[in-house]
């Protein structure tokens, strides 16, 4: 077994900008973590520009990049990160790493970011559903789905606070450690989100963040791989640190973004995560009720 804190991230790549891989391995390796990479996609850049172009990884090629590691005894991690996926026959094979991973450190943790959608619009095919909700989610440690995706898993409707906790309640009883929603509306304040968290030990934590008037990519990537980095804090710690952490990197990327733009609704790239800019807030966030309210 690793002595040190390596993480294995299995999701998307871009060669330009900061979304799957790409926005995790900074803040993690900053924060004392080793990073493996196995890229899920590798894109010139992501899909919100005109044009992208590149490769999507399938079962095959994911086998043959973990037989390597295997055969040179290097499938030794203390987490496992997981992103988008976007094949079924992919994802199994994750499945079957996440059971291979963990008969070989019973202590690795596993966050699984079981990305599928937002908004009510799907990023991954369907059949993607059934994988993370019977396979993958027993076997997580943190699971941290939107909004959409907790509805999807748990077939409820998320109108307000109880019903989120009725949906974390659900995923718990699938097996899942503890559960992160994010996202969720505010029932009174429009302009507030709400983030929701449990651990099958009882521990709550309930953060709120103010919304920022822009459309970011990678954020959800960014999130996952900061409560990984901070989840040997308390919970409700663990989540205001990361909260703090992604309002701060939102805040700086759209004000640059506008000064780029001259004030117009910036680009795809004027608007790509300002991650190398905000090192310091990474390494030392503020917590969320002092820095916002």
């Amino acid at each position: 077994m690793t002595s040190t804190k390596r993480v294995l991230s299995i999701q998307s790549h871009v060669s330009r900008g900061y979304v799957g891989n790409c926005a995790a391995t900074f803040p993690l390796q900053i924060l004392g973590y080793d990073v493996d990479t196995i890229h899920s996609v590798q894109f010139s850049n992501h899909t919100g520009y005109k044009v992208f172009k590149g490769q999507v990884l399938d079962s095959a090629n994911l086998a043959d990049i973990i037989d390597g590691l295997r055969s040179n005894n290097l499938l030794n991690y203390s987490h496992l990160l997981t992103g988008y996926v976007g094949a079924k026959s992919f994802l199994e094979q994750v499945h079957s790493l996440v059971l291979e991973l963990k008969a070989n450190n019973k202590d690795m943790m596993f966050v699984c970011d079981p990305v599928m959608g937002d908004n009510g619009k799907w990023y991954v095919p369907q059949e993607l559903l059934p994988v993370y909700r019977d396979q993958l989610i027993p076997l997580a440690d943190v699971i941290t789905p939107n909004k959409f995706e907790a509805e999807l898993l748990s077939g409820i409707s998320i109108k307000t606070e109880e019903d989120g906790m009725k949906v974390i309640e659900f995923l718990l009883s699938l097996g899942a450690k503890a559960v992160v929603l994010t996202s969720m509306e505010h029932e009174v304040k429009p302009d507030v989100l709400v983030l929701l968290a449990k651990k099958q030990t009882g521990e709550c934590a309930r953060v709120e963040m103010p919304k920022i008037p822009a459309h970011f990519t990678g954020t959800g990537d960014l999130f996952s791989a900061l409560l990984l980095a901070w989840s040997h804090e308390p919970l409700q710690t663990a989540c205001e640190k990361t909260v703090s952490t992604v309002h701060l990197v939102l805040q700086r990327t759209l004000r640059h973004a506008l000064e780029l733009s001259g004030g117009a609704t910036p680009t795809a790239e004027q608007i790509e995560l300002r991650l190398i800019q905000s090192k310091e807030d990474i390494e030392r966030p503020p917590l969320i009720n002092k820095l916002l309210f």
